[in-house]
């Protein structure tokens, strides 16, 4: 994992490519370019032949890692594979053409596919009605708390309180703040679930919801899912399900069926669409009868007449939150998640659920005789372990062990979250990586174990084998630059 500078690779003379004879006006150049734009000397540019290039290019791109290279084991990400086959459904001509203020009428069969796609996400969770609008899943939340908030106004219910649970996602408490929440966290038990006791002390009249995770992020399934849902309902309170970890409840158990009034899902995570850079996300909304009047706009509506049907966008919607984007939602990622869900079947989007879970409950048995389990298994879909050993005996922390592992070729987990495991390791196989895969990382972990006990020199300085050594990463965070040659 070496390669030099390209202007190392530079030899005078070579050329990429020859200009024909200018096609100017016969003045000077001088004479058509202003002074103040015209360079003193000429620029310092590479002198490699084209196939230089690419190769040195390519060979760059190697080094980022990426879900096609290898396993993204990263917690709560829900990091799969995303299958070839989305990306040739949403790169059809019929939907890359498509312009979202072209008329109705021109854009049935997209109408079509969000209609359709909205009910079976419905489906899926058990969810009255879906709107694919958020185009992230902090979006989604920042939507579905909106909703919260409207349907108490509409009631003329005065509550000013959102309860979150200790080990809830960052962007949780972040986007009931937006919607000017006080937040009030809900504290775990010893088995790593929600605390009912400390849940009943919080309910107070002026709470609106409680925010939850099921399964959490501990990887832990809320079994007492359906006392909770009795304490908020009858608190006059509204249920909210996160739906990062969805991927271990498809087609097993539904959160409309847990009592949840709200629930957003993760396009990107659950339904195999590309993340970040790749992506963009998608976070829509699934809500239960008494919300579907207060949902985004517009609305997706089916008429059918003289046997045919059309679909429409439904502005007069007087209860509506209004619009959460300008346009209907990040539709190429809609168009992948409704192929995987057509291309997957009732019986396939159970399957996903139970590989997944059987993958997290397998590594972690590979795991146990090296690494603490503060909670105890078995696990859903994925699963938190602690470096405390590693850190107490030999003074190896967990951040140290995850940058060796970027010499045995792997991502790491997610670290230190959440908050209430010590110098945590949160990791989600996901459903989509083989046995041999599995076997490869648990094993990478153990050596680095071992290594940590033995050499711990060796781990306190990796990476080792990597282009770009260990960053100052706190002066990363407080002095970002992410120019190039320090400009």
């Amino acid at each position: 994992m070496k390669e030099a500078l390209i202007f190392d690779l530079s030899r005078e003379g070579r050329r990429g490519i020859r200009f024909g004879a200018p096609d100017l006006p016969s003045r000077p150049v001088r004479q058509l370019i202003p002074e103040r734009f015209m360079r003193s000397e000429p620029v310092d540019l590479p002198e490699l032949p084209e196939s230089e290039v690419v190769r040195h290019f390519i060979r760059l791109s190697n080094f980022n890692y990426h879900v096609d290279k290898n396993m993204y084991p990263l917690g709560s990400c829900t990091m799969k594979y995303n299958p070839k086959i989305n990306d040739c459904t949403a790169d059809l001509q019929g939907f890359t053409s498509m312009h979202p203020l072209q008329p109705e009428s021109t854009a049935q069969g997209s109408l079509r596919l969000m209609y359709e796609l909205s009910g079976m996400l419905g489906e899926i969770a058990g969810m009255a009605a879906v709107c694919l609008q958020p185009a992230a899943g902090a979006h989604g939340e920042l939507t579905g708390i909106l909703l919260i908030k409207k349907y108490h106004e509409s009631s003329g219910s005065k509550r000013d309180k959102l309860l979150v649970g200790d080990s809830a996602h960052g962007t949780n408490p972040a986007s009931a703040a937006i919607a000017n929440y006080e937040i009030v966290s809900v504290k775990s038990n010893a088995e790593g679930r929600t605390d009912i006791e400390d849940l009943k002390t919080k309910l107070t009249s002026d709470v609106a919801a409680l925010m939850l995770t099921n399964p959490n992020t501990l990887g832990l399934f809320e079994k007492d899912i359906l006392a909770i849902e009795k304490l908020v309902h009858d608190n006059g309170s509204l249920l909210y399900m996160d739906g990062a970890n969805m991927n271990a409840l498809m087609g097993i158990t539904r959160p409309g069926d847990m009592g949840f009034d709200i629930v957003h899902y993760n396009l990107h995570k659950t339904f195999s669409a590309p993340h970040g850079g790749g992506g963009p996300g998608s976070g829509p909304v699934g809500v239960c009868e008494k919300l579907v009047p207060f949902l985004p706009v517009p609305v997706i509506e089916k008429n059918e007449a003289n046997g045919t049907a059309h679909y429409t966008l439904n502005m007069d919607k007087p209860e509506s939150i209004g619009r959460m984007m300008n346009f209907y939602g990040n539709f190429a990622v809609l168009v992948r998640a409704y192929t995987y869900i057509r291309m997957l079947g009732t019986e396939g989007v159970r399957r996903v659920s139970e590989n997944a879970v059987i993958n997290a409950n397998y590594l972690l048995s590979r795991l146990l005789d090296k690494f603490e389990l503060p909670y105890p298994k078995p696990v859903m879909h994925e699963f938190c372990i602690s470096g405390d050993r590693q850190k107490k005996q030999h003074n190896v922390r967990t951040l140290d062990m995850a940058k060796r592992l970027l010499d045995y070729g792997f991502h790491a987990p997610t670290i230190y979250f959440p908050l209430i495991v010590s110098e945590a390791l949160m990791i989600e196989p996901t459903e989509t990586e083989t046995i041999e895969t599995l076997d490869a990382f648990a094993d990478a972990l153990l050596e680095i174990a071992d290594e940590a006990e033995n050499s711990p020199e060796l781990v306190l300085n990796a990476p080792v084998e990597t282009p770009v050594k260990r960053l100052d990463e706190a002066q990363a965070s407080r002095q970002l630059n992410v120019c190039f040659f320090g400009c």
